[in-house]
């Protein structure tokens, strides 16, 4: 397989948001019966669903010959939000413990939004509907305005755009604290990759969070169990792991051999120099695994400095920017 099998053939200038079910080229700016609204460019598709938390249902190279390959697990089309592709968490990632957090010397309350979950978890943005507009040729941006969405702290304006270029896709999350005092903030995403039987993952990093019973940390550790090797690469099946990795560098590989595939996750910003964070899910069983760039680890909000969250003051703002690089395997 060579760079140019993997980018496709070329966009053509017809490249508008389109009916799942139509042909490329043809301009269909609506959303599908599922209210998906599809983009296809540079050799890609992808599928957004602005009224589902902003969330992104497919995304798929289109290879030379033969059917679309999903590089993310798609949507199935369920009310269960974690059964979208991927989604941006927003503005927070993971989860807080402790009923809520201290900031600027006041107590924030905060309050479980997953049945099932004890802890609030993801931030709230993938909880309400955003806005969406097509911004370029083969890009697409979505807005959310949040007001103490279920009670939360938090006031803040999001946008996230999704852009496809030859070989991959850009992507960035950005937040605006909108509040009268400061708050700490943080961002994540949340992709779900598809899960084949010879599927790795790989990414230099320092150590893991340990934790006890449940998610939340209770200590770090430098040696790794015995298969969490992600520095040297590790199959996406085998033990569970819901931890979060620190001292990232900021580049990761998800690898499909049998593909002839891989996916490179480049940190764009914040910059980080092994002082990064990135958190594997990989459960025992199922069709998909998720490889997740944050900007802090989980529950950071009672951790030591509230390590990686930033306290922003009204008005002030960050930004999570990563590539993901369409590349062949041929390991």
């Amino acid at each position: 397989m060579t760079l140019s099998d993997i980018a496709g053939s070329p966009a053509s200038p017809a490249d508008a948001l389109q009916g799942a079910g139509q042909h490329a080229g043809a301009s269909a700016p609506g959303p599908d019966a599922l209210g998906r609204h599809w983009l296809e460019h540079a050799g890609q598709r992808l599928a957004v669903v602005p009224s589902r938390g902003g969330a992104v249902a497919a995304w798929q190279w289109l290879p030379p010959e033969g059917p679309p390959l999903d590089l993310w697990r798609p949507w199935d089309g369920s009310d269960d939000l974690y059964r979208q592709a991927s989604f941006a968490m927003v503005p927070w990632s993971n989860r807080i413990a402790q009923g809520g957090f201290a900031a600027a010397g006041r107590l924030h309350a905060m309050q479980p939004n997953r049945v099932g979950e004890p802890y609030p978890i993801h931030g709230d943005g993938w909880l309400q509907p955003w806005q969406l507009r097509q911004s370029a040729p083969g890009e697409l941006e979505m807005t959310l305005w949040s007001d103490g969405f279920g009670g939360s702290p938090y006031r803040f304006f999001a946008r996230q755009v999704l852009r496809l270029r030859e070989q991959g896709l850009d992507q960035w999350v950005e937040v605006r604290h909108e509040g009268d005092g400061p708050l700490p903030y943080g961002l994540g995403l949340h992709p779900w990759f598809v899960r084949t039987a010879d599927t790795r993952i790989q990414a230099a990093v320092a150590g893991v969070w340990l934790s006890g019973n449940d998610p939340i940390p209770t200590s770090r550790s430098r040696a790794l169990p015995p298969d969490w090797c992600l520095p040297e690469g590790m199959p996406a099946h085998g033990s569970f792991i819901d931890n979060a990795f620190y001292g990232w560098d900021g580049l990761a590989r998800v690898r499909w051999p049998s593909r002839g595939l891989q996916v490179q996750l480049r940190q764009v910003e914040p910059v980080v120099r092994s002082d990064g964070h990135c958190l594997v899910y990989r459960p025992p069983q199922g069709e998909a695994f998720c490889l997740e760039p944050i900007t802090h680890p989980i529950d950071a909000f009672h951790l030591p400095g509230q390590e990686g969250l930033r306290l922003l003051a009204p008005g002030e703002s960050m930004r999570l920017a990563v590539a993901w690089d369409l590349l062949p395997d041929q390991a």
